[in-house]
């Protein structure tokens, strides 16, 4: 499958989900958040984080004053649930029916919600892509490059977006500067919920 547009070699797949996957993904991530709900965590600096998040799989992200990282366990201190079968699908299409996904990250963004400028850079293989879905309210996906710095590009993701980042793509910062509020109907409350698939082994 080719994507629709390429930027700076991150590959976008427009509309890839329709709006019945759309909801699939959707109930089973709410079934995620039954067992290992939404936090907010701590930055390494003392802040809390704008966005709420939890995570399926084998390892969940984790942030405290100690620092960014994987956690084999949610903070409550149980084991995360499995990445939905739902979610591997998009996964097996676009990226590998061999090697699957350690972690699936899971981030809620409410209206005023934000994500600085970063890379995807706490995983042992780069050589798998990181892939991102995105559910919900649209978004502004920034792209920047290698190091800090230098000229950006972004585009406007909408509810059924998948976007790829592999290649010499895969340590390029990124960020997500603004969400459009009220542009979906697909979650009841409104916000933007986005699914990162990565290798972490």
């Amino acid at each position: 499958m080719q994507p629709t547009q390429t930027i700076r070699g991150v590959d976008v797949y427009e509309g890839f989900l329709d709006r019945e996957a759309q909801g699939q993904v959707v109930d089973d991530i709410r079934g995620v958040a039954e067992i290992a709900p939404l936090f907010s965590p701590m930055t390494p600096y003392g802040k809390p984080m704008r966005v709420k998040m939890t995570s399926a799989g084998k390892y969940g992200w984790y942030s405290d004053r100690k620092g960014y990282r994987y956690e084999r366990q949610h903070p409550d201190g149980q084991d995360w649930p499995a990445i939905p079968e739902s979610v591997l699908a998009i996964w097996r299409t676009l990226v590998s029916t061999e090697r699957m996904p350690d972690c699936c990250l899971v981030n809620y963004y409410g209206e005023e919600a934000r994500m600085g400028m970063h890379q995807d850079r706490d995983e042992a293989d780069f050589g798998w892509p990181v892939l991102s879905v995105s559910l919900g309210d649209e978004g502004m996906f920034r792209i920047g490059n290698a190091t800090r710095g230098g000229k950006t590009q972004s585009v406007w993701l909408r509810s059924g977006d998948v976007v790829v980042m592999g290649g010499e793509a895969r340590l390029l910062y990124h960020g997500l500067d603004k969400i459009r509020f009220g542009t979906s109907t697909l979650l009841p409350k409104g916000g933007r919920i986005n699914l990162t698939l990565r290798v972490v082994d």
